[in-house]
């Protein structure tokens, strides 16, 4: 019985969770790595549920764990969504690159805020940090983006 209660619990937090530490691990690794580093991390979570489970901020950590399983495994510069050559883009072509030019926590807060639309709460919370430094990481990282791809604000 008690563990199918920690099942169902482990169920839900992955539910409510998993797209959010998807958006978040690709963010800084790249797609195909950070969709690995999340299902690394939710099996972590599963092995150390009891642990997990009475964690403060558990996709925080999660997170954490993540990253460093996903950067034992990459290999190369961080890959972002390529633009593929002969179609009309939906996306500034320079873009991929742009963002892989940024640091880390810069591409990541700016794409969960102004990619994947979330608040600067919630991006201070999964990465530890305040909102002004959010917020900071978002301005320094968006200017960078400008001045790169050659646009002004």
């Amino acid at each position: 019985m008690r563990e199918d209660l920690g099942r169902s619990a482990f169920e839900s937090f992955v539910c409510a969770t998993e797209p959010r530490l998807r958006d978040a691990l690709s963010a800084a690794l790249g797609t195909d790595t950070g969709r690995e580093a999340t299902a690394e991390a939710l099996a972590y979570a599963w092995e150390h549920w009891d642990r997990v489970s009475a964690m403060e901020n558990p996709a925080g950590y999660l997170y954490l764990v993540g990253l460093r399983r996903g950067r034992r495994t990459l290999t190369r510069r961080v890959v972002l969504m390529p633009v593929a050559s002969g179609h009309t883009p939906w996306i500034e072509p320079g873009l991929p690159a742009a963002l892989a030019s940024l640091s880390e926590q810069q591409r990541v807060v700016v794409m969960l805020v102004h990619c994947f639309e979330w608040t600067l709460g919630e991006v201070a919370e999964l990465l530890d940090l305040s909102k002004s430094t959010v917020q900071s990481h978002a301005e320094r990282g968006l200017d960078r983006l400008r001045s790169r791809l050659g646009v002004n604000a």
